[in-house]
């Protein structure tokens, strides 16, 4: 049977939320390049809704037009500042205001990055991100940060660089140094956005994403859930990055670790019902499957605690990226023999060579 001969099977008996919409629709919107950024919120809260197996097979089946099925992309996340920054993410140990015991470092030295970088492609990983704790890179920090670019991608990696906001400058010196990749969250919905962050607008972000786009560097753009958050949240969320002009190249989708010391930590440790449970966990992920076809979707923070169930049915819901490694910036991570056992266990090989990547600068 073919994607063209399926159907769905109508709407769910008593439900009043719109028709999600058609299996065969859905795989004439996605083939090829014609991949839809009109999406309404209506729409998107209609698969959240769906049967949890329907949702399966839907997003199961959209993955396996598009990506390799059973290959996942190793990738490695190392914090090359840590700590002071002046940003209040209500989720972060790295910011200032957090009551944590997290020292605050400077930039790490080049040669001591690349040295990780090295241990990195070694274990297997074929993408390399570097994070910094800054609300956006000062200009005396660029040559530093161009030189890790410069020297990950001669081993052959990805790289991927998360620094704050940047300037149109700033932008156009890493996509001269070849940088592949540029991550910068959304978070979460716009309407919970300032719930979580008040020292910069939902704007904010989507303006160094656009700065981002016109240097032709390709967006990494997800969010955080587990927030407190509702459905509704979780459909704007998404909504939000299915209806850019372009979708994000890689889509991390993170479950909150909470930190005590952090306003949401402290939060869930009162309230902890708040947080998100498994199967709404890997509905979100599959509504991004379905709703971006071509990207990456990463299974990112949150995956130490989670059972090896649970990550299964993100790999179903068609999840094809993990960060590995003991530790995601400051918060642990399942390490890489935990994660070599489990995709052996699971059947599923790590991705070798590059997906498609589509760098053009835009225009007009």
């Amino acid at each position: 049977m073919t994607v063209d001969t399926l159907r769905h099977p109508g709407p769910v008996p008593g439900s009043t939320a719109p028709h999600a919409p058609t299996l065969q629709a859905e795989a004439e919107q996605v083939r090829g390049d014609d991949v839809r950024t009109d999406w309404t919120r209506a729409e998107i809260a209609a698969l959240f809704d769906l049967p949890f197996d329907e949702l399966m097979f839907r997003a199961q089946t959209t993955h396996r037009a598009h990506h390799a099925a059973g290959q996942v992309q190793l990738c490695t996340l190392l914090s090359i500042k840590t700590g002071g920054c002046p940003e209040d993410c209500g989720y972060c140990n790295q910011s200032a205001s957090a009551e944590t015991e997290l020292k605050a470092s400077k930039l790490m030295d080049v040669r001591a990055v690349l040295q990780s970088a090295a241990q990195a492609r070694d274990a297997g990983s074929q993408r390399f991100c570097m994070g910094a704790a800054w609300r956006n890179p000062k200009d005396k920090d660029m040559p530093a940060i161009i030189e890790m670019v410069q020297g990950v991608r001669q081993m052959g990696m990805e790289t991927c660089m998360t620094l704050g906001m940047l300037t149109p400058a700033q932008a156009e010196q890493l996509a001269e140094a070849g940088l592949d990749y540029y991550n910068h969250n959304i978070d979460t919905s716009p309407e919970k956005y300032a719930e979580v962050i008040t020292t910069r607008t939902f704007q904010d972000r989507l303006d160094t994403l656009e700065n981002v786009r016109e240097a032709g560097i390709n967006v990494c753009c997800g969010g955080i859930v587990g927030m407190g958050e509702t459905r509704a949240d979780r459909v704007g969320f998404v909504h939000a990055l299915a209806t850019l002009p372009r979708h994000p190249e890689s889509v991390p989708v993170n479950a909150l670790v909470p930190v005590k010391g952090t306003v949401l930590g402290n939060m869930l440790a009162d309230t902890p019902l708040a947080a998100i449970d498994d199967i709404e966990f890997v509905r979100t992920v599959a509504v991004a499957r379905i709703t971006m076809p071509l990207s990456m979707v990463r299974l990112s923070a949150g995956r130490e605690s989670m059972s090896e169930a649970t990550q299964a049915l993100c790999f179903m819901a068609g999840a094809n990226s993990i960060f590995t490694g003991d530790k995601l910036l400051t918060t642990g991570n399942a390490g890489d023999d935990k994660d070599a056992a489990l995709l052996a266990k699971l059947g599923l090989v790590p991705m070798v060579g590059e997906e498609p990547m589509r760098k053009e600068k835009t225009c007009c």
